[in-house]
């Protein structure tokens, strides 16, 4: 098996897990800095994933899907969707969590009340994203982009 070939084959989904990982942490960090702050715990959830957004766009748009156009119109039109994409499913995350509490999830890991419910809500959240991101929002690229 040649690895290089794997790794390039693969490259994009390779990435979205790596700066997947990273959106993750800003999320969790984030959360866990608001709940410190003594944050509702949903008002928490709510603005850990706005920063997570903003993360995830610029390294999804870069770095993943290698969109490089910087032309305001193009810009603002992965922006619009990437983010009317990521309302979507932070209203699925925000509609799941307080189930998850509900169920039993509200117990506390790493000293942080109500982390499993999140880490699950996480990961409903990262399979839907990559499906709109991969299928929808940067699927406009030129030649010149995607060789790149």
């Amino acid at each position: 098996m040649d690895v290089k070939k794997v790794t390039a084959d693969h490259r994009e989904a390779l990435l979205y897990v790596f700066f997947g990982a990273f959106t993750v942490l800003v999320s969790w960090v984030s959360y866990a800095v608001f709940v410190w702050f003594d944050i509702n715990l949903s008002v928490s959830n709510i603005l850990s994933w706005v920063c997570a957004v903003f993360f995830a766009f610029v390294v999804n748009k870069w770095f993943v899907f290698r969109a490089r156009s910087t032309k305001k119109k193009v810009v603002a039109k992965e922006f619009g969707s990437f983010f009317g994409a990521r309302i979507f499913t932070g209203i699925i995350a925000a509609l799941l969590f307080p189930v998850l509490l509900t169920v039993g999830m509200d117990g506390s890991l790493f000293g942080v009340d109500g982390f499993p419910a999140r880490m699950l809500t996480s990961l409903v959240e990262i399979m839907l994203n990559w499906i709109f991101s991969k299928y929808f929002i940067f699927v406009n690229k030129t030649k010149a982009e995607r060789s790149e």
